[in-house]
């Protein structure tokens, strides 16, 4: 099992000793079905489809010897069931392969973990080789061709994908042909017959994916298409040009350009001749040609001046002597390449005027003019991505170019077959609006990023300075780019009551990249900031100087003119919170019961009395600056203060006391009524007493 398992890291312990693939029609066995591909021997199984799905057995060396085995993954192919173990100790598991036509290297690599922690697990390898039966048919619906008249036929094959298709042209001397492949996958192939007569043309092609022959050959050629055509001549003879295109210019108009044609026989030398674009007298003139001299292959070396443009699709080119047509003739004659417009599509965007591109952006280059399709475009050190969306006529060119992320240059000039075009792509840093998850805040604990603050954030103790610090690494990674951050912070400070205090505005701050980005050293600039920003450093009145319940609001937000894309916002609002609110109170309290130590019921209700309390009183834990509706405080109540009538049951004294109250909720009333609890000791009775009954407050 060696043999068939070489891999570097079981060479010495197999770990398998046979893997079986079987599909709906057939099983493999890896002891049984090999090839050798580059020297080494490899699993081959026959498919239908790309997507095929197929059962995988593993048949371990030492059955129910140490960990379980488990199947590495791959982008060739989705495990559809987890690797299961059976009752005669091989392991099931079935997978689906995702293109097996273009996929290349198809490898199953097969492991077992260590027992012990630290050792690199088993693993055996099993190449595989997907084998795929193609057959292509031609049925012409015609067998009669023209000489220099294209014809194109459409193939039938039972696996069209898997034939190999260049597009190129195969030359021979009977007939040109060359295979294209379609949009919707389907094969055509162009002929052009070069000889009259009956001929036979004789199509090689060749397949994605081999079959094996006898003795394990892989072979990638499929069978060769034999079909018989009758070519005829058309009305005039036709003469090939050695030239399929020519360029109009003012050089070509003035001075020529060297063409060789076939022999026309009856070519008169050194005279012009008109090129028309029909039979008939009177069409236009498209060029002249001007024989030269007779060579030795039995053709003609002539001189073709243009003065209009042609392309082959739209017919064919007459040589006439005067009016009278000689010869047939067909070669593009177009302008020379002029770009005037380039535009480029970004992804997900629409296409711009624009030329700025991006480091690591992948975008569609767009451009329009004259003589475009005979042109060589390519990008200076950037790379030109084939994709299914280009496209290339005489009037347009669309081309997909990446650029690297490491680009160093600030230009990349558009090349026409290594010539300048006067176009260039130019490479501008990304600028785009980061998320603020990179600004952190600190106001007397660990700095939190500002994204995280959800609403006001109430603190209980003094506020020695808010700092705002930039996290530069958290800009750019290998994957997102998004360049510098254009920031301003806009600072108020409100009281308790909510009226300004004061108000600052920062702008213009710059944080940059740091070093891990993959473009730092295109990020230097002396502006960019590292150092946080200190709040005390822009305020007059300090953030330790403001009073309880002062709100400090900062709105951090991007600048709107440095970005083409909507920026965020976010606010930050502290709350100086405090729990307990300490006064001296004044009030009135009326009515007041008083029961007296030693006495067995309370007294009447006494005149309005004077109460001088140090309070204390509570604010609500979870909303900002209101007050819970009881206090507690302790003080001197003047009994009957204010009742100045004569009468003797009229008991004036002063007590020391300790009173709960109870005030309404209200904000806006000005006359309350509180109710009062507590007791004391009179200073004259000298007794203590107990005293409840309510009050007047008024608050102005």
């Amino acid at each position: 099992m060696l043999f068939f398992l070489p891999s570097p890291a079981r060479a010495q312990a197999p770990l398998l000793r046979e893997v079986l693939i079987r599909t709906d029609t057939a099983t493999y066995q890896l002891s049984r079905h090999t090839a050798f591909v580059q020297g080494e021997p490899t699993l081959f199984f026959w498919f239908r489809r790309d997507d095929e799905t197929v059962e995988l057995r593993l048949q371990p060396e030492k059955p129910g010897v140490g960990r379980p085995l488990r199947l590495r993954r791959s982008a060739d192919f989705q495990q559809l069931d987890s690797l299961t173990l059976e009752i005669d100790g091989s392991y099931r598991t079935r997978l689906k392969f995702q293109d097996l036509t273009s996929a290349q290297f198809v490898r199953l690599v097969v492991e077992q973990p260590a027992d012990q922690p630290g050792e690199e697990p088993l693993r055996d390898v099993v190449p595989l080789l997907p084998l795929a039966r193609t057959s292509v048919g031609l049925r012409p619906s015609d067998e009669e061709l023209y000489v220099g008249e294209e014809k194109v036929f459409e193939l039938t094959s039972s696996n069209p994908r898997n034939v190999r298709v260049t597009g190129e042209w195969v030359r021979g001397s009977d007939f040109d042909y060359r295979l294209t492949r379609e949009a919707g996958g389907a094969l055509r192939l162009h002929v052009l017959p070069n000889q009259l007569g009956r001929r036979s043309l004789l199509v090689k092609l060749q397949s994605e994916r081999p079959t094996l022959q006898s003795g394990g050959k892989l072979n990638y050629q499929l069978p060769a298409l034999r079909q018989e055509f009758t070519v005829k001549a058309s009305r005039l003879r036709f003469l090939s040009p050695d030239k399929r295109s020519v360029t109009l210019d003012e050089v070509s108009r003035r001075r020529g350009v060297e063409l060789i044609l076939d022999n026309g026989r009856s070519f008169d030398l050194r005279r012009t001749y008109r090129l028309e674009d029909q039979e008939e007298p009177g069409g236009a003139l498209i060029a002249e040609l001007f024989t030269r001299q007779y060579l030795s292959n039995d053709r003609v070396l002539c001189y073709l001046r243009p003065y209009n443009t042609h392309r082959q699709t739209e017919g064919y080119l007459y040589i006439k002597d005067q009016d009278q047509a000689r010869y047939v003739t067909n070669l593009d004659i177009t302008p020379k390449t002029t770009i005037t417009t380039v535009q480029v599509l970004h992804r997900g965007g629409d296409w711009t005027s624009s030329l700025n591109v991006n480091p690591g952006e992948t975008v569609d280059v767009r451009l329009e003019g004259e003589g475009l399709q005979k042109a060589r475009f390519h990008f200076e050190d950037l790379q030109v991505i084939p994709s299914d969306s280009s496209v290339r006529t005489d009037a347009r060119v669309v081309l997909r170019v990446q650029v690297p992320v490491t680009f160093d240059k600030r230009k990349s000039t558009i090349l026409n077959a290594g010539q300048p075009t006067g176009f260039a792509l130019n490479v501008r840093e990304f600028q785009r609006p980061h998320a603020l998850d990179f600004v952190s805040v600190a106001y007397g604990e660990t700095a939190r990023p500002i994204t995280r603050l959800n609403g006001p954030v109430l603190y209980p103790r003094t506020i020695r300075d808010v700092v705002f610090s930039f996290n530069a690494n958290a800009l750019d990674s290998d994957k997102a780019l998004y360049g510098k951050q254009y920031l301003s912070f806009e600072i108020r400070t409100l009281n308790s009551k909510g009226e300004l205090v004061e108000i600052r505005t920062v702008d213009n701050v710059l944080v940059c990249p740091g070093d891990n980005s993959p473009r730092a050293a295109f990020y230097q600039d002396k502006a960019c900031r590292a150092d946080p920003l200190s709040l005390n450093s822009v305020l007059g009145r300090k953030t330790y100087d403001l009073d309880d319940w002062s709100r400090i609001i900062v709105t951090v937000k991007h600048q709107a003119g440095q970005y083409q894309e909507p920026g965020s916002t976010q606010v930050v609002e502290l709350v100086l919170k405090r729990t307990v609110k300490f006064d001296i109170d004044v009030s009135f309290p009326g009515g007041l019961l008083t029961k007296r130590a030693g006495e067995a019921s309370y007294t009447d209700f006494g005149g309005i009395s004077l109460a001088t309390l140090a309070q204390f009183s509570f604010y609500h834990p979870e909303k900002i600056n209101r007050l819970r509706p009881y206090k507690i405080g302790a003080g001197f109540v003047a009994l009957n203060a204010f009742n100045l009538t004569s009468n003797a049951s009229v008991q004036r004294d002063l007590g020391l006391v300790v009173l709960g109250s109870v005030y309404p909720t209200r904000r806006d009333a000005k006359l309350t009524f509180p109710l009062y609890l507590g007791g004391g000791y009179l200073m004259t009775k000298k007794k203590p007493f107990l005293m409840f009954g309510p009050g007047i407050g008024v608050r102005l």
